[in-house]
């Protein structure tokens, strides 16, 4: 398989966002899981910070991919009692799907569509995550409507997915649409996490695919406990669509790449495309999670970047970890401030 077109070996090296460190912030420790599009003439990064209690998701924006500011928290803890009120991720707005192209929103029904996870308990990914569904008409993207009951439920998948679901990814195909996810097979102990796909004809409704997970571990490989974080995308030139992913063989995450003609049939890369860096480099414990677009012919592939902690960094999650996001590129991009 020829993954070459694919590749981003030009690592930027420092951080684009980063946790705050602000006390009460949402973002207070962290900043993870970046998806990044254009509307409206900017670049946005919807990702999630994790403040000590839970996760909830905001939008940064920015002109040259490199420099972001906050603008605004869209998916909050609200104190309510129901299934998303404590811990909510946000990973994919319903957008443009081919590699080669401008990564800019597209609308069903006149609205925007964002698919989200939540975790029931407090603290970092306390129980099982279920899948969620927003949507918005608003063209700031701040003002998002959830609907009140989960679209997918561990409790209705089989085994593998009865730990809960994770990282959502939705793709609009021959008037389908294809939500691949991410679930581990149990709560306890030491789990495995693999790639699903269910679908729809309205967004609500959704059947898993029946040969389920699309995209599974490789035993005593790189991703031997994980393969997960789905970031899908047509290749129209070659007429086959890639995924982007992350697997982790409990010690180090790094990002893989599958190929596929269908959707449903895919072939994993042996080795991972990205890899940890070295001891002191921003992305030396994780190198994972990706958001995959292009921008003047290059490819910026944004990833969440871990490193242990040390004096002087912004914020400090679990008082080890400094938790980031950065990128990789297929070409030299040079710095800007």
């Amino acid at each position: 398989m020829n993954i070459t077109p694919y590749l981003t070996p030009y690592k930027l090296g420092r951080p684009v966002l980063t946790g705050s460190g602000v006390s009460g912030n949402f973002d207070e420790r962290a900043v993870d899981c970046p998806f990044v599009f254009q509307h409206n003439g900017m670049f946005y990064m919807m990702h999630v910070g994790f403040d000590g209690i839970g996760y909830q998701t905001a939008l940064a924006v920015s002109h040259d991919l490199m420099n972001w500011e906050h603008h605004g928290v869209i998916l909050e803890r609200n104190g309510a009692k129901a299934w998303d009120s404590v811990s909510i991720a946000g990973t994919w707005i319903l957008k443009e799907n081919r590699l080669d192209a401008p990564p800019v929103l597209k609308k069903w029904q006149n609205k925007y569509w964002l698919v989200y996870h939540a975790y029931p308990g407090e603290g970092y990914e306390e129980g099982s995550a279920k899948i969620g569904l927003a949507w918005t008409e608003d063209e700031q993207l701040l003002a998002w409507h959830r609907l009140p009951d989960p679209i997918l439920t561990p409790e209705e998948g089989a085994d593998w997915e009865q730990g809960g679901l994770y990282k959502e990814c939705l793709v609009e195909h021959g008037g389908k649409f294809y939500l691949f996810y991410n679930a581990k097979n149990t709560n306890k102990g030491r789990w495995i996490e693999q790639t699903g796909v269910a679908f729809s004809t309205d967004l609500v409704n959704w059947t898993r695919y029946e040969q389920n997970p699309v995209l599974q571990v490789t035993p005593d490989g790189w991703d031997s406990g994980f393969a997960s974080d789905p970031c899908v995308l047509y290749d129209q030139d070659r007429n086959q669509w890639v995924m982007y992913y992350f697997g982790y063989n409990y010690k180090q995450a790094q990002e893989g790449i599958a190929l596929s003609p269908d959707l449903l049939h895919w072939e994993k890369h042996p080795e991972p495309i990205i890899r940890v860096g070295e001891e002191d480099s921003i992305d030396a414990i994780f190198a994972h999670k990706p958001s995959v677009i292009t921008h003047q012919g290059v490819l910026y592939h944004f990833y969440c970047s871990c490193r242990r902690y040390r004096e002087g960094d912004p914020a400090k999650n679990f008082g080890k970890e400094f938790r980031t996001i950065t990128f990789a590129a297929s070409h030299p991009v040079a710095a800007q401030t």
